[in-house]
């Protein structure tokens, strides 16, 4: 069977033609690799990495001493494939470990595998950005660059092989295909999450409102109102309710368990956690991956159970900064995850301000193929507004109180503002 070629983007930190060390290292092991069949790129200082990134996603961005500024860096920046780093000086870089060190982590964290050419160069970026380095020395006595070229290799198809299949299960696929569209929420709290005080009866008359047919709900730690959810929504129809929990792990943050039956104690470690969700016939949704103000996995975590998601959450309307949306976005392209998104509501009003449209599914195998081909769409919330209802709904309340709401009614409120016309007949906000 003939081995895939690859497409690489080799990026130097130096002008071409440049006479070192990182520079001889790109040349030679870009040849080697361009010798079995791969196309490679070069990438130097001066040169429009932008252009060549965006003219057809490599499959391995390899940067060489990506330390801010440097086209290297900008590599990084604007990079949608999978990254590998190799640092070459056993030098500190006074300016991107001290001055610009936030910066430079950003960057840093969205490498996949580091590499290093001595021991002392991983000694040194291991004191001031922990992480895994893997030592690839460059050819010297007994060593040629056709070894250094074949350990790089191994650790891009390494890489690789950890991407989702987007071809899912194109039999189910088929299936689903001619049903009719549905528009689905898959992140959402009732008052049974002490955080949040919307009864059950109150949260399905406003999805129902505002056109949803299928909710996820997902509560802290907890099932019971999703459960519950499910047995009124059978009597009322219109509108389905996947039982969900947002389960807290050890130490590895929250990760949510879509279509359970039975809630999944909290405190487990994350790879105990998704064997639970698993035991259960469940998929495994990862909520607001690089939002730093939730209890998120560090990177190092996310990429360990890269293979084990399902599903994961590339917009949320609650997280404070966009680029951590941005963040998940690019996550979830690079690694071929099928991407997801939900309001993450814990007021009623927030319900709907995202919706993943989707053909109508029955059971989690139907429902992540569904997913495969989803649209999702926000509208405007005021994330104050949302926020300070919260705040106002749960305000020294220890616990939910659970309340039964027998002639509940959707809420009002949350919803982007019409346009009107004006007299010149433009468009204006009321």
């Amino acid at each position: 069977m003939p081995v895939e070629s690859l497409s690489i983007a080799q990026v130097s930190p130096h002008r071409r033609g440049t006479a070192n060390r990182v520079n001889e290292f790109v040349g030679r092991v870009s040849d080697e690799l361009e010798r079995r069949g791969h196309e490679v790129r070069c990438v130097f200082a001066g040169e429009s990495v932008k252009r060549v990134l965006g003219a057809g996603s490599p499959d391995i961005v390899h940067v060489h001493e990506p330390f801010a500024p440097s086209v290297s860096s900008a590599a990084l920046r604007h990079s949608f494939s999978l990254n590998v780093a190799t640092f070459h000086k056993p030098q500190e870089r006074v300016l991107s470990t001290q001055v610009a060190r936030p910066l430079v982590e950003i960057f840093f964290g969205r490498l996949d595998a580091r590499t290093v050419v001595t021991p002392a160069t991983g000694e040194l970026l291991e004191r001031y950005f922990p992480g895994p380095y893997e030592l690839v020395e460059p050819a010297g006595e007994g060593r040629d660059w056709v070894a250094v070229a074949t350990e790089l290799e191994a650790i891009y198809r390494r890489l690789l092989a950890r991407r989702h299949d987007p071809a899912g299960n194109p039999e189910v696929r088929q299936r689903i295909a001619e049903r009719p569209l549905v528009e689905v929420d898959l992140h959402m709290h009732t008052d049974h999450s002490p955080d949040c005080a919307t009864p059950v009866e109150v949260l399905l008359e406003t999805a129902r409102d505002r056109g949803l047919g299928a909710i996820a709900i997902t509560d802290h730690n907890e099932v019971s109102g999703a459960l519950e959810a499910r047995r009124i929504a059978t009597e009322m129809g219109g509108i389905e309710v996947i039982v969900a929990e947002e389960v807290k792990t050890a130490e590895q943050g929250e990760v949510i368990g879509l279509f359970l039956e039975e809630k999944i104690p909290r405190g487990m470690t994350m790879a105990e956690t998704i064997a639970a969700i698993r035991d259960q016939g469940g998929l495994v949704y990862v909520p607001h991956p690089f939002d730093r103000f939730h209890s998120v996995p560090d990177y190092e975590h996310l990429i360990d159970i890269v293979e084990e998601i399902d599903i994961l959450e590339v917009f949320n309307p609650r997280v404070a900064l966009t680029a951590f949306n941005e963040e998940a976005e690019r996550f979830a392209r690079k690694y071929r995850i099928v991407s997801g998104a939900g309001s993450d509501s814990h007021v009623a009003q927030g319900l709907g301000s995202v919706r993943v449209r989707i053909h109508e599914f029955d059971g989690p195998a139907e429902f992540l193929e569904a997913m495969r081909d989803a649209d999702i769409t926000r509208k405007h919330k005021n994330l104050v507004y949302v926020q300070a209802l919260k705040l106002l709904q749960t305000a020294g309340r220890p616990k939910a109180p659970k309340r039964s709401v027998p002639d509940a009614k959707p809420v009002r409120g949350g919803r982007p503002r019409k346009k009107r016309r004006s007299v010149s007949g433009r468009a204006s906000k009321s």
